[in-house]
């Protein structure tokens, strides 16, 4: 019987339980690292998709996040850092994991075999709208359902599998293969591919951030400044852009209400909050051009 790549044995697991801890511990850490690496291989394939998910925010479309598991965890992690981080739309994200999520510490398997809501689920999919289908073998029932609605409603399908082949990645308009190694616990995907995952997804939303101008100089210039630690960083970053005092920094970021390129915009220039963000809005929210801008 052919094995998955993800059901696999990892060659140096023999004996693992009676290795000292400290040496499992270094295999197990290699084995993370070998997972992360994959993901290198499929940087070209993350870029493409992120410029689909940056049109589908830029046009009012909603992403949705699908998934069972330890993939589910993985992608409803993304998803639900994206207001704070980038201050992307809670109407324009959905998560769909197999069973809902978690509210205990109990993880639900059984739900990733179930296809039957998933039609009620979906029933408000846009052709604006874009899907990313997570899945480690790739032939996870709920994943393949939801995808498969997906492509039958012209939404577009973004597939993450870390199988090459996998079923997932069949009609997929963005279809990613991160080919991990065998885990060092067999099957264990929470481990090496979901670390894969991680990386896959978190780079594209930040890639997608990128493309809609929410980041600038490697800052989170859209972030939302919603907290005591996350205005220090807003207030970080309107001085570190343009070099005001801090009683400026903090004027302008008490006037747009703790957004920060306006902000940004107010100190740089000494505008209004409106002109700064009719400038904002005549350059698609991209700080550089609104620097740029003549006011």
């Amino acid at each position: 019987m052919n094995t998955i790549g993800t059901e696999a044995f990892h060659d140096q697991a023999m004996g693992l339980d009676k290795r000292s801890l400290p040496q499992a511990a270094l295999l197990l850490a290699e084995g993370q690292i070998a997972a992360a690496a994959a993901v290198r291989d499929v940087a070209p394939d993350i870029a493409k998709a992120a410029a689909t998910l940056a049109r589908t925010i830029r046009d009012g479309g909603t992403i949705h996040y699908v998934a069972a598991g330890s993939s589910g965890l993985m992608a409803a992690a993304d998803a639900l850092e994206l207001g704070g981080t980038f201050s992307i739309a809670a109407s324009q994200l959905r998560i769909h994991m197999a069973g809902g999520l978690p509210t205990g510490v109990e993880m639900p398997g059984g739900p990733e075999d179930e296809t039957a809501d998933l039609e009620q689920a979906l029933s408000d999919l846009s052709s604006k709208d874009t899907m990313i289908a997570v899945s480690a073998s790739g032939s996870t029932p709920y994943t393949l359902a939801a995808a498969g609605i997906a492509r039958r409603q012209g939404v577009a399908v973004v597939a993450i599998a870390n199988n090459p082949g996998a079923p997932l990645l069949d009609g997929a308009d963005h279809p990613i293969a991160i080919v991990t190694p065998p885990e060092v616990l067999a099957g264990s995907t929470r481990m090496g591919a979901g670390t894969a995952q991680k990386i896959a997804l978190n780079m594209l939303s930040t890639l997608m951030a990128i493309e809609l101008g929410h980041v600038y100089d490697g800052m989170m210039v859209n972030v939302r400044a919603d907290n005591i630690k996350l205005r220090a960083r807003a207030h970080a970053i309107i001085g570190r852009v343009t070099g005001a005092a801090d009683n400026v920094a903090s004027a302008a970021l008490d006037a747009t209400g703790g957004e920060v390129k306006p902000a940004i915009l107010m100190a740089a220039n000494g505008i209004s909050v409106s002109r700064a963000k009719t400038i904002l809005r005549e350059t698609e929210g991209h700080l550089r051009a609104a620097l740029a801008y003549k006011t």
